[in-house]
């Protein structure tokens, strides 16, 4: 049989399509990196010092110029750059969510593959604490924990880690379950392969799609409960930045100096929009079944 002939040399290769799906998203891409970029150099893109107040400029609207300094977006109750601190909150809220987001993975991943492994006893124990856990309303189970480690950026973080972990272990040990009585994950562990080896060479690989997606829902999720917490004053404590906070404090003077509440509360909504669309997009483009 003759080898197959090459292509022309002037044919061109074929172009592969955008997914369509794809394009209603790229907006909300872009939102979340212009997010994530204001967080990584809020030192550098922030006018004002975020903590310096000035009583005789408070509650000046968006644009007012005080002493030839001009607040593009007005200043708080004590005086203080709202723009700034709204810049310093991006980068507060993008830093729990992020922290929380990898230490509930890891705890949850790790532990919903070793029971779907092993099973049994071991099986037994991690599930029934997950069903614990997911038996308890995350905000309610979140606000308790943080009322007994105290408030504080550290505790915010390792609160959320360790209430939202359940949720990745019940993905993990459902993806796991479907795939340790696969050929190739038996041939590993029939030729010798040891539990951490198995684990993150044969399956982990394979159940990365499914996590993915939990974590791009979970990171909008942890935003939200960042500021939530920072609301209820159990979050971040003042003078650190907070969306949350700011918030707190604008609800006070929503009639006479609606900026403070209005500026963080968008943020915070386009933030979790943009994240959530992600995710739908990941969830979409990741699941086999919705292929058509």
């Amino acid at each position: 049989m003759s080898a197959p002939l090459p292509p022309p040399a002037g044919a061109s290769r074929p172009v592969r399509r955008i997914d369509r799906r794809l394009i209603p998203v790229l907006p909300f891409i872009a939102v979340f990196l212009l997010f994530a970029i204001v967080a990584l150099f809020a030192p550098w893109l922030a006018p004002q010092n975020p903590y310096s107040q000035d009583l005789l400029g408070r509650l000046r609207p968006p644009g007012d110029v005080v002493r030839g300094t001009a607040y593009l977006l007005g200043t708080d109750e004590l005086g203080r750059d709202l723009l700034s601190r709204v810049i310093y909150g991006a980068r507060v809220s993008m830093l729990v969510a992020t922290l929380s987001v990898v230490v509930s993975l890891v705890i949850g991943v790790a532990l919903g593959m070793l029971a779907a492994l092993f099973r049994g006893a071991i099986e037994i124990l991690i599930m029934r604490i997950v069903d614990v856990f997911l038996s308890i309303p995350p905000i309610l189970l979140a606000i308790i924990t943080v009322a007994v480690l105290g408030p504080g950026l550290i505790n915010v973080v390792l609160v959320l880690a360790l209430t939202r972990w359940p949720r990745y272990a019940r993905v993990a040990f459902g993806q796991t379950l479907s795939l340790v009585n696969q050929p190739y994950v038996r041939f590993a562990r029939h030729i010798g392969n040891s539990t951490p080896r198995l684990l993150w060479r044969h399956i982990l690989p394979n159940i990365v799609g499914p996590i993915t997606v939990v974590a791009t829902l979970e990171f909008g999720l942890m935003v939200l409960f960042e500021a939530g917490l920072s609301f209820l004053g159990l979050g971040v404590q003042p003078p650190m930045a907070s969306w949350g906070s700011t918030l707190n404090v604008g609800r006070n003077y929503v009639a006479t100096a609606w900026w403070i509440a209005l500026f963080p509360g968008l943020c915070l909504f386009l933030l979790i929009l943009s994240v959530n669309l992600i995710g739908d997009y990941l969830r979409d483009r990741l699941d086999p079944t919705s292929k058509r």
